[in-house]
């Protein structure tokens, strides 16, 4: 089959290193021709990591210039992540796009409606989409295993210490911690329940700068209500990110969402899962639910791409589902709207 060739812009988005990781790896599918990063700081920062060794380094216009390029994946620091993707759109390429999408709605809604035009992809980069931990969750809600949901809880945590660099960059976004990370969270959220009522953030300052370092955001709806924590003061919090969903016949927990310690172990990830009443596979009570290996937290979004490229499946987040996370995000983050 006909690789998708493909090139990164930016290496200054925290996932920018693993995206190429997956690209490279994923050999059957993409032929990656080259990066670009404009930026000296960057490149003297991160441009020795080995997932850029062998990898030509472009100007955008070079790579603009790429015969047959199809794709792009847009991995800059997040002030630049709209502007970029906005002169790939330009020239009728497809994107994978980090998040968050900018902390102004409008943009983010216009550049989404120009993909929907041209018949172009944009994927955003929510990395637990395709984790089979929280695809299992979605699947046994689907099937009616969990009853009526009317309670969601997610946590997404990490601990950054002393880190003044981090915590500086972090205080740039109106939203600090509830900006970069809860939208991870409410990607599911959302794809569990739709578009919420009312979203009411709830900002927090643990120390006396200028960042909101944690927070929690309550997301209301007919029936449910969804609690979503985020920041970065936890000790040790990668490892208690969790989701739980519970319905009128059941309860999913899935905690940690992944492997902290390796990205790419060769475990198997676990979930809780307790049901009232027996179904097809499993008995009532609690069941530890093996769901499989993880071979890399962005394989599977990076080849979910190329099917959609390939016009081998629908994308199953559209552009509606991208710009109410967004909405939802930016309402967390205490952005009127």
């Amino acid at each position: 089959m006909k690789k998708i060739r493909i090139g990164q812009i930016g290496i200054g988005h925290n996932h920018a290193s693993e995206k190429m990781s997956a690209l490279r790896r994923l050999s059957d599918c993409y032929e990656v021709v080259g990066v670009v990063e404009p930026d000296e700081r960057w490149w003297q920062q991160r441009g020795n990591f080995k997932e850029y060794q062998g990898i030509p380094r472009m100007t955008e216009e070079e790579l603009f210039a790429t015969p047959g390029l199809e794709a792009v994946a847009v991995e800059t620091d997040g002030f630049e992540l709209l502007e970029t993707a906005r002169k790939c759109v330009d020239r009728n390429l497809h994107i994978h796009m980090d998040k968050p999408g900018g902390e102004k709605l409008e943009p983010f809604r216009e550049l989404l409606n120009e993909f929907r035009r041209k018949h172009l992809t944009i994927q955003l980069g929510y990395m637990y989409r395709n984790n089979p931990a929280i695809q299992y969750c979605f699947n046994a809600v689907k099937k009616g295993w969990l009853g009526e949901i009317f309670e969601v809880h997610a946590v997404m945590n990490r601990y950054d210490g002393n880190n003044e660099n981090y915590r500086r960059w972090l205080a740039q976004f109106r939203g600090g911690a509830i900006y970069i990370f809860a939208g991870h969270l409410i990607d599911l959220v959302v794809a569990l329940l739709g578009r919420p009522l009312r979203v009411t953030p709830y900002l927090t300052k643990t120390r006396n700068d200028n960042l909101y370092d944690t927070g929690v955001t309550v997301m209301e709806y007919p029936r449910a209500v969804a609690t979503v924590r985020t920041g970065v003061t936890e000790v040790d919090g990668m490892k208690h990110r969790r989701l739980i969903v519970c319905g009128t016949k059941g309860t999913i927990e899935i905690c940690p969402l992944e492997h902290p310690a390796d990205r790419y172990r060769l475990d198997p990830l676990h979930l809780r899962l307790t049901l009232l009443e027996g179904n097809e596979e499993f008995e009532a009570g609690t069941h530890i639910v093996d769901v499989g290996v993880m071979n890399g937290r962005y394989d599977n979004q990076m080849i979910e791409l190329a099917k959609i490229i390939r016009g081998e499946m629908e994308n199953p987040y559209p552009v509606n589902h991208e710009l109410i996370v967004q909405e939802a995000l930016l309402r967390a983050s205490g952005v009127p709207l």
